[in-house]
């Protein structure tokens, strides 16, 4: 069974920053895609990035020139790095690592 920890979110103003992290737990962290996705309050869960065990990454569209997804291998970490935050942003934010996800972490971004 996988864990996945995600810490980092909190309430910032809009056009702040916030950095994600998820913490795995297993072996072989690297081998895996890596991802984030966020559920906002009455919609459903959507993509948001993701990273391969190669280093290539993935936006969605909401997320391109503001969220940059990264990872430290030997930490068993993936961050999401968050800015120019906006209000529309402001959701759970879940790790996942196929099939597994997190608990979540809340970001609130206010106006």
């Amino acid at each position: 069974q996988v864990q996945l920890v995600e810490s980092g979110g909190g309430l910032v103003q809009a056009g702040g920053s916030l950095r994600l992290s998820c913490t795995a737990s297993g072996s072989a962290f690297s081998i895996y895609v890596m991802g984030w996705y966020r559920q906002a309050p009455g919609k459903q869960r959507e993509f948001v990035a993701l990273i391969t065990s190669a280093g290539n990454t993935n936006y969605a569209d909401s997320a391109k020139g503001r969220f940059t997804i990264s990872r430290d291998n030997a930490k068993n970490t993936v961050y999401l790095q968050m800015n120019s935050l906006k209000p529309e942003d402001t959701a759970v934010y879940y790790c996942n690592k196929p099939p597994y996800w997190g608990k979540g972490t809340l970001v609130t971004v206010s106006s």
